[in-house]
């Protein structure tokens, strides 16, 4: 039996406490925002939630919580705008489960929540998926698939009587899903979610907020990339409104699903996660070509550094280590070059001017000499993927073998660098065509003269 994520609360900025849980150890995070209730504990007990989640966290790390109001969270409503403080509890768990920048999915009401959060904290949100959303609750001349104020008014007494009970759930599912069949055991598990959820006054009080309700003026403002999936039969929410909202929200991409079920658990939740894995990647795939940079790289090395080490024992080598470190970032931080990291006894660097970076070299391997080492050194302009703190990408490769080939006290540069850097007084000579490991075709070198 897989393990059940522990349950844990962040605080929001008005002091309520927001029940959440974290799945998953994706590269990439997705907060998952159901409805108007929920229950991050009973979640657990109904297969297909629990199912559909985990598949969620089988691409990413996933976050789920309780709105106030709702679940485990604090139940008393705040005294803001109820949409405001669903944002604060968005930003609360984020801070919490140590997410900076997360795809925001949002489930009817919630997609419209989720809206807010990546309209007004776009630093926050790497994406938005919006499924069976309502821009709007109440019919109005502009908004013809609205619920009417008499639909509202026969809605919440009968929600409010029925809440809970067995009877209601059968007739809420026969609504949400009716092609689904639906056996006794499962009409009692989504019963006691149901009251699990949320008490009849909280439920009714939550469905208030999704009638009066209207986010559409938010929807130009939205910049992030955005994913609108909308079952076309749903008996809940027209599919016309899914039309209304990719129309108003930049660059959004609309997908009809073949479906009739208002939720993303049972019958359409193979359709809906192939679509957000699909999306996700997309934007992991576009990110990483944002992080794509032209830049010089720079591989330092001691020249037989384990020979040195064994002739001059351990304290003495450690203490030249020390000053040779020293020495390199003396000089890094003299020519405006960024410490990548150190590799045995070498350096990896980055500079924005590859003559910056050459002169760098020629000024560190001068200054090691007087310790009694040599360094090799190496560098290429190309482009690199930034990784967090490190880079990768073929530049760097291109320029690890580089450095590879340089002897002691050299410093060789690809023929990038060279033709970039004329007119700079730098002086090079011809070191022939070499094979890089692992890179394509034959390089041409240029060893830096001295001058």
């Amino acid at each position: 039996m897989e393990k059940i994520p522990e349950t844990l609360y962040a605080k929001t900025v008005d002091g309520m406490h927001i029940a959440y849980q974290v799945i998953g150890e994706g590269r990439h995070d997705l907060v998952f925002s159901f409805g108007q209730v929920s229950n991050v504990d009973t979640t657990w007990e109904r297969p297909e939630v629990a199912t559909f989640v985990r598949r969620l966290a089988s691409f990413s790390r996933v976050i789920i919580f309780d709105r106030r109001g709702s679940g485990l969270s604090d139940r008393e409503l705040s005294a803001a705008a109820p949409f405001e403080a669903g944002m604060d509890d968005i930003r609360a768990v984020m801070d919490a489960a140590d997410s900076e920048r997360a795809l925001l999915f949002g489930c009817e009401d919630a997609g419209m929540l989720c809206a807010l959060v990546a309209a007004s904290l776009p630093e926050r949100a790497s994406g938005l998926v919006l499924f069976n959303s309502s821009p709007r609750g109440l019919w109005a001349p502009d908004a013809p698939w609205g619920w009417t104020a008499a639909d509202w008014e026969e809605y919440l007494p009968r929600l409010e009587a029925g809440w809970g009970t067995r009877a209601f759930t059968e007739e809420f599912m026969r609504w949400v899903a009716p092609s689904h069949p639906m056996d006794a055991a499962s009409i009692d598990r989504l019963a006691r979610f149901f009251r699990a959820a949320g008490s009849p006054g909280s439920v009714v009080a939550l469905e208030r907020v999704l009638r009066d309700i209207d986010v559409r003026a938010i929807l130009p403002t939205i910049q992030v990339p955005t994913l609108v999936l909308h079952s076309v039969d749903d008996a809940v929410e027209p599919v016309v409104q899914a039309r209304h909202i990719a129309e108003r929200i930049p660059g959004a991409i609309l997908v009809e699903l073949p479906s009739d079920e208002h939720l993303p658990f049972w019958d359409a939740a193979d359709l809906v996660i192939d679509q957000v894995e699909r999306f996700a990647n997309r934007i992991r795939a576009d990110e990483a070509e944002f992080d794509r940079v032209l830049a010089t790289v720079l591989f330092t090395d001691i020249v037989d550094s384990t020979a040195q080490s064994a002739a001059m024992g351990d304290r003495a080598w450690t203490e030249v280590r020390a000053q040779h470190d020293q020495i390199v970032r003396a000089n890094l931080g003299r020519f405006r070059g960024r410490e990548i990291k150190t590799m045995g006894d070498g350096f990896l660097a980055t500079f924005d001017g590859p003559a910056r970076g050459v002169r760098c070299a020629q000024a560190v391997a001068a200054g090691v000499k007087p310790l009694g080492i040599e360094i090799r050194a190496g560098l290429h302009t190309g482009e690199i993927a930034i990784e967090g703190d490190d880079i990768a990408g073929l530049g760097v490769a291109i320029g690890a073998r580089v450095g590879a080939k340089a002897g002691p006290n050299e410093v060789l540069v690809s023929q990038t660098v060279k033709d970039l850097v004329a007119g700079s007084g730098l002086t090079f000579e011809d070191a022939g065509e070499h094979e890089l490991k692992g890179v394509p075709d034959s390089w041409h070198l240029y060893r830096v003269v001295d001058g």
